[in-house]
Order: C-alpha cells, then sequence, then structure tokens
C-alpha cells in the first residue's frame, strides 16, 4: 500500500499542517534559490568530517574516491544531460569522496561531490561553477589537493579503483598516500627488469591472511608483496590529437597483491594493488582489508539510487539543483550510519524499531540494512510528527473511523 518514492512528485512531506503540495514547492523554491551555495549547504558535512575522523579513526583516515552514472534517459525537462557512455545512457555523472573508518571499515561522511553536466561541474566545495572538460584524473587530482588541505586529525590515504591506475598521476600525488587497484598488463620494475604487474605476482610468496566470505561461501584470503618502482613513461590521452610519452622520476611503491582460495588452493580472485603507505606502517594484510573496504562507496551509491533515495527519479530541472538536494540527502545517509555504528543498548532498541517500521525483509542472522534503517526512519519521524500534530482524542477518532469502515 505505500507509494515508492521514485512515483513521487517531489519530497515527502511529515504529517503536519502543511499541504504535500506546499512542502514540496518550499523544497523547489530552496534548490534553485541562487542564494543556496553548494559549498554552504556542504559546510554540516564537512564540519562533522572532522569529528568523525576524530571518533572513529585511529591512525589514518581511508578517502575513497569514486565515479557513478545518473540516468536521467527518459528527462526531457533537463537540458543540460548529456549522452555518458551511449546514446541512451543520457544524464549526469556523480564524483563523490567517502570518508571510512581505518579500524571497522564503517561509512562516516560523502566529504566531497561534484555533478558533471553538460555545461558545468557542480562542486561541493567551490563557489563558482566550473567549465567542462576535464579527465576524471585531472579533477580528481583537484580534489585529492583540496581534501589534503582540510587538516584532518588524521592523514588521509584515498583509494582508488582501476580507473586511478595512471603513472602520471602517482607522480602528480606524490605528497598524498594514496592505495589504487592496479591492471595486470602496465609495467613495473621487480628485481631489475621490467614486468607487467600481473608477471611479477605470479612470483611473490603469498602468506596466509584471515577467513573470509566470497559468494556467501566460505574462503581464505592470501596476500603477497614487492618492493617495486614505476619508471615507465606516462601515456597521455591520445583522443584529440596524438601526443609523445612524457617520462618522469621512477617511484618507489609496494604491490601488495590480495588472492581469495578456496579450501582447495584454488584462486577465485586476485586484486592487484599499488601503495605507497610504507611497510613498516601499515602491513600487507591491512593494505589488503582496506581495498575491500572501498566497496563502502558502492553501497552509498546503492543508498542514494534504487535503494533509498531513488536519486534517478528526482524532478529538478537541471544539475545544480539536484546537487543541492545531494548534499540534504548526504547528511540523512551520516545520519543513519551514526545509528548504524552506535553500540549503545538504546541505539540496538533503536534500530530493531526502525526496522520493524521500514517493513523490510532482512536476511537470516542479518541485524540490519542500511537502506531499511533509512525507511524506518522516515516512519519514525513521521509518528512523531503526527503524535504533536494532532490530539490523541482526534487520533482514536482516526482509528475508530477506520475500523468501521474496514467493517462495512
Amino acid at each position: 500500500m505505500n507509494v515508492s518514492q521514485s512515483q513521487a512528485a517531489g519530497l515527502r512531506s511529515l504529517p503536519n499542517k502543511v499541504s504535500s503540495f506546499a512542502s514540496t514547492q518550499a523544497a523547489w523554491r530552496f534548490y534553485d534559490n541562487e542564494r543556496v551555495t553548494l559549498p554552504a549547504l556542504a559546510a554540516p558535512l564537512l564540519e562533522r568530517a572532522h569529528l568523525q575522523v576524530e571518533r572513529y579513526c585511529t591512525d589514518y583516515a581511508l578517502c575513497v574516491h569514486d565515479w557513478s552514472r545518473l540516468n536521467y534517459r527518459r528527462h526531457s525537462n533537463k537540458s543540460d544531460r548529456y549522452p555518458m557512455t551511449h546514446e541512451t545512457d543520457v544524464g549526469y555523472e556523480l564524483q563523490s569522496s567517502l570518508l571510512v573508518s581505518d579500524t571497522q571499515g564503517a561509512p562516516l561522511v560523502p566529504v566531497a561531490h561534484n555533478l558533471v553536466t553538460a555545461e558545468h561541474i557542480w562542486s561541493s566545495y567551490h563557489e563558482a561553477e566550473e567549465a567542462l572538460p576535464r579527465t576524471h584524473l585531472d579533477e580528481l587530482s583537484k580534489r585529492i589537493r583540496w581534501l589534503e588541505q582540510q587538516s584532518f586529525s588524521q592523514p588521509l590515504v584515498h583509494i582508488i579503483d582501476r580507473e586511478g591506475d595512471s603513472v602520471s598521476h602517482f607522480r602528480e600525488w606524490q605528497d598524498a598516500l594514496w592505495l589504487v587497484r592496479a591492471r595486470k598488463t602496465p609495467r613495473i620494475e621487480y628485481q631489475g627488469s621490467s614486468q607487467g604487474c600481473g608477471q611479477v605476482s605470479s612470483q611473490l610468496n603469498y602468506r596466509y591472511s584471515r577467513e573470509i566470505a566470497f559468494k556467501g561461501k566460505p574462503a581464505q584470503q592470501w596476500v603477497g608483496e614487492a618492493r617495486v618502482r614505476l619508471t615507465r613513461p606516462a601515456k597521455p590521452s591520445q583522443k584529440k590529437r596524438k601526443r609523445p610519452p612524457v617520462p618522469g622520476e621512477a617511484l618507489e611503491v609496494r604491490l601488495v597483491v590480495s588472492q581469495v582460495r578456496n579450501q582447495a588452493g584454488d584462486v577465485l580472485a586476485e586484486w592487484l594493488l599499488l601503495t605507497n603507505l610504507k611497510a613498516d606502517a601499515v602491513p600487507a594484510e591491512q593494505v589488503a582489508l582496506w581495498y575491500y573496504w572501498r566497496w563502502r562507496i558502492e553501497s552509498f551509491f546503492k543508498l542514494l539510487k534504487s535503494a533509498g533515495q531513488q536519486i534517478e527519479s528526482w524532478q529538478q530541472t537541471h544539475g545544480e539543483a539536484i546537487a543541492k538536494r545531494l548534499l540534504v540527502v548526504s547528511m540523512a545517509c551520516v545520519l543513519i550510519w551514526e545509528i548504524a555504528a552506535n553500540q549503545s543498548q538504546s541505539a540496538k532498541e533503536f534500530r530493531q524499531l526502525l526496522i520493524k517500521l521500514s517493513g523490510r525483509q532482512m536476511k537470516w542472522g542479518k541485524e540490519f540494512t542500511h537502506p531499511a534503517l533509512l525507511a524506518g526512519l522516515w516512519v519514525y519521524l513521521s509518528m512523531l510528527e503526527l503524535i504533536e500534530t494532532y490530539p490523541p482524542e482526534q487520533l482514536r477518532q482516526f482509528k475508530n473511523l477506520s475500523e468501521g469502515i474496514l467493517d462495512v
């Protein structure tokens, strides 16, 4: 009987004396108000990020970067859409940075967002929109520089998937700490010879790390590592014009290889990781675990999309308004993560209440999911608003009326 958010014209309103239409109109004007800037809306997130790093990070703060397409193929009223990969993949691109605890792997705060449209990059940390184009990694370099300037209480470790495997950008990020998944083919120097990363991984000695679950089945994680040098020249993009390779200084880094094996010793999956983290500071097992926690940002994107906020159904007509609403929604995600991370008995009971209110099904043995907590929280807030808006006598009248209708 519940109408999903993807079918709603705008924000759902709480059951106070303001109509749903008025609530939707107020939000619409707010997101279109030029005096409401993105950095101003992002300021509470940045303030919370500093607090969460102090609370939940021991030696480092993990900062996971990723990109996600927002498909608005049927939203013809959005004039600043653009085709991202093919003609039906039309919309915007979201570029996000999520802080994660280095000890628990818990998501903390999405500390930076960019929304790329056909005309601009709408950024949570710049007052003015920026003109296109900029490659993913060039933009990421700028985002990393800004994050490094925020003076968090713990040093940041920037974690990036395989798209970040770029030697020119490794050289550009030397003043930061980074952990990047590598491809198998790029050349690295190992024991005096130039080899592909995949070739080097086959020569390493591996040690048992921990028991894990892989696709729902018990498995083991094994790790191996080596000191390697990056000496190859950078290869600039050839899309617009031919450009020669660009030589650069050699970088001393670590290759950490994480393998998932079954009980028979067969390799089920393998991740090649390059990092400038020192071996005496962060062991290979920890590096592999930190990269595994990179998946938190994928879960965040899922929470923004079909599992929670239905961002691809938002009706705002331009990228700036979508970006503003995204920052408000990000605050709701932070609240849910805090409720999930709280280990007190009262928080556990509150989570149980939210799950009941959500009506969501959990896997056997699973206490909660973030989408279920989000859905339950909305019902809970609606209940509080209902109690404060209507006197008990009137609520009993409504109850009697509903029971009378059902008895007919």
